[in-house]
């Protein structure tokens, strides 16, 4: 019996350890290439940040990724990028990063950014052009652009080739969460939260 426990435990354990390393896997080798890709120079090169150059901003908040979907070299590396756009008054909603920690740093204009801590402790500041501000790994956090005149950009770092995305308000109201559910977790009723809904939900074609 006294065996059987300590076997389950050890189980748990490696459990506990796979689910805290939660980031990507360790490579024996250099890099991971897709079959049959040609390696050379341009595998390991990703040009899809050049419409960044002497383009207009745009008229809606606009994430520009550079991750293992878009760039198949980061793949086994733990690294990606992406470029935020903010017109004025734009804002990035509260999200998080499952796999991964965000290295945000303002390139130009400002932004109010904020995450919340496990305790529900919520950390802003407001970053001019040059500052940089790190988001922990997997914790809630924003960024808004409260200039109601000026653009901004700014270019996040994660510490893994594919960070993942959860935005609260998506998977709150876009999902198939039956509508009373989210109304008594949110304390209000089925009619604010069909509201809540339709206001989320994209102009059909």
């Amino acid at each position: 019996m006294a065996s059987r426990k300590f076997f389950l435990l050890l189980l748990a354990s490696f459990a506990i350890v796979q689910m805290a390393k939660g980031g990507d896997a360790d490579i024996t080798s250099d890099f991971l290439a897709p079959p049959n890709a040609t390696i050379d120079g341009n595998f390991f090169t990703y040009t899809g940040m050049r419409v960044l150059v002497n383009a207009k901003p745009p008229t809606i908040f606009t994430v520009l990724k550079a991750s293992m979907a878009e760039f198949p070299a980061l793949n086994g590396q733990s690294v990606s990028y992406a470029a935020l756009q903010f017109p004025a008054g734009a804002i990035n909603p509260p999200h998080t990063h499952p796999r991964s920690a965000e290295l945000l740093f303002v390139v130009r204009g400002s932004l109010q950014v904020g995450f919340i801590d496990t305790t529900n402790k919520l950390y802003t500041q407001t970053l001019q052009s040059g500052d940089m501000f790190v988001f922990p790994k997997g914790l809630v956090h924003f960024q808004y652009n409260a200039d109601p005149q000026k653009y901004a950009l700014a270019i996040s770092a994660f510490g893994s080739a594919s960070a993942g995305t959860v935005s609260l308000p998506a998977t709150l109201f876009l999902t198939n969460i039956d509508d009373n559910i989210l109304a008594m977790s949110f304390k209000t009723d089925v009619k604010t939260i069909q509201a809540l809904k339709a206001g989320l939900s994209l102009p059909k074609p």
